[in-house]
């Protein structure tokens, strides 16, 4: 299926694995909404990039921890680009877990209710709201962005990967639910963008688990995106792997 004259949004499109995304989709033929929240400048060089490349491109400001951004997202998305092909649900935040002063892991309300708000429930909403936009030409699909830390979580970050095992089992339910209008899949990076915070000792341990022996790169999962995007007419209520082999060692 050609994507030519298609629309996607993307949110958090403006940097790391959304920008990849969304300037991958652009030179499948889409035309791209990029949604960012704080990102303004780098959303700025996404969109010369997709208009480069003779696309459209949109930018969506909003923090999707706000729940009255859902509905505009997608609104100003159709009333800009004229429709809504592909939903890719890359935002994400990814935080460290509190911890008190003997260095033990206390439970958090409010950081619960942030991380799993941005990171599942707004995938949910915008899901939700872009359902009969979707369906419109009989060619919808929604990509949701997971993690392999679903089945191999992270001590340090149970919130987050609790909302990613979470949104697994959204994207497999929303894929029956959607179905046959609408394709519904999931994609699960290991490495492809290391947080800033990490050192090279670090990098290097994590990298020494990957059976490939490399880390992966936002390009290699912008290439699944599209693939699911573009070539997978029957593929639907899947999780795939992008990880070098992490998840099998």
């Amino acid at each position: 299926m050609t994507l030519d004259g298609s629309v996607a949004l993307v949110t958090g499109g403006a940097r790391r694995v959304g920008r990849a995304i969304a300037i991958e989709l652009a030179r499948a033929g889409c035309d791209v909404a990029v949604h960012y929240r704080n990102s303004g400048a780098q959303a700025q060089e996404v969109a010369s990039i997709i208009e480069g490349l003779g696309r459209s491109c949109l930018l969506i400001e909003a923090d999707l921890c706000d729940a009255s951004s859902w509905p505009a997202i997608v609104g100003r998305t159709v009333d800009g680009l004229g429709r809504l092909d592909i939903l890719v649900n890359n935002a994400s935040v990814f935080p460290i877990d509190p911890k008190n002063s003997d260095d033990e892991q206390v439970f958090d309300q409010a950081h619960w209710e942030s991380t799993l708000r941005t990171n599942l429930i707004a995938p949910a909403a915008l899901c939700h709201l872009a359902r009969v936009h979707l369906a419109a030409h009989g060619r919808g699909s929604v990509i949701n962005l997971c993690d392999i830390s679903s089945s191999k979580p992270w001590p340090a970050h149970l919130a987050y990967c609790s909302s990613k095992a979470a949104l697994e089992s959204l994207t497999r339910g929303l894929a029956k639910a959607f179905a046959p209008e609408i394709r519904v899949n999931g994609v699960a990076p290991g490495i492809a963008v290391f947080p800033e915070s990490y050192g090279e000792a670090l990098r290097n341990k994590l990298v020494d688990l990957v059976p490939m022996g490399r880390p992966g790169t936002p390009e290699e999962v912008a290439s699944l995106v599209r693939f699911l995007a573009e070539s997978a007419d029957y593929i639907t209520g899947q999780i795939i792997p992008i990880d070098g082999g992490r998840t099998i060692a």
